[in-house]
């Protein structure tokens, strides 16, 4: 399994790193084969171009399955946040986005067919012995016991209108950090018996945020909690070139 971690809009580094994994081709087509590819979620705001990242991103999931792999991508906050301003439009919402990174021009590029992609894309996934998550927060068992009910709870929600739930999805997401420091390694192994795994894979806090390294020095990712978690949040957006993060087909930490 490759890994992207969150891309802002960034769509020139996007390509460039599917390019040089093997991944993108000729007219940036897919070229993995029957490789997977997972994107962890936050594929705008902050950047130029969120709504060219969700069309490619969209474009490679068609293109893999033709070939017999898979690109899967998750929802992360900034996907919910457009969204929601989109919904429900006013004052409160769009101030909210501007204040998160947000620009209009993804916001007026957003079409319907982009609208439902976001819509339909899982809060978390498992596969094999590694579980997916956009954040590194505990708050997703607020939404159910097994990822199936946190994704039919988050898709319940993104399919309704009740904006008070929608604002209690984005403030939960203002979590992070739920498995760093002392009682980190027991809070990520909790998590991870509730859901599965042996391994969380999450983005949503930018790598240099956490160990204060420069971005351009952040080129793979931050293990930690004895490797029970994996950053793969690149943070592209504050001047990271980013990277692809590879999954060994087995995973087992100490």
């Amino acid at each position: 399994m490759y890994v992207i971690g969150d891309v802002h809009g960034q769509l020139q580094k996007l390509t460039r790193l599917l390019s040089d994994a093997g991944l993108l081709g000729d007219a940036q087509r897919w070229a993995g084969g029957d490789a997977n590819l997972l994107f962890i979620g936050d594929y705008v705001d902050r950047g130029p171009d969120g709504v060219g990242v969700i069309k490619l991103v969209m474009r490679l999931q068609r293109e893999a399955e033709a070939a017999g792999g898979t690109v899967h991508a998750l929802l992360g906050n900034h996907d919910a946040l457009i969204l929601a301003a989109r919904r429900f439009g006013g004052t409160y919402w769009v101030e909210s986005r501007e204040r998160n990174g947000g620009n209009h021009a993804d916001l007026a590029r957003l079409g319907d067919e982009h609208i439902e992609w976001i819509t339909g894309q899982p809060a978390m996934l498992r596969v094999d012995d590694v579980l997916y998550a956009h954040a590194d927060a505990t708050f997703y068992t607020r939404y159910g016991d097994t990822i199936e009910a946190v994704n039919a709870a988050f898709a319940k929600l993104l399919r309704g209108s009740d904006e008070c739930a929608w604002d209690r999805l984005l403030d939960d997401f203002s979590e992070r950090h739920a498995f760093d420091g002392a009682n980190g390694e027991a809070s990520a192994s909790r998590f991870l018996r509730q859901y599965g795994g042996e391994q969380l894979i999450h983005g949503h806090t930018p790598i240099q945020k956490v160990t204060g390294a420069p971005p351009e020095e952040v080129t793979r990712a931050h293990v930690y909690a004895s490797g029970a978690c994996v950053n793969v949040d690149g943070g592209m957006y504050l001047g990271g070139p980013g990277f692809v993060h590879c999954v060994p087909r087995a995973v087992r930490h100490s």
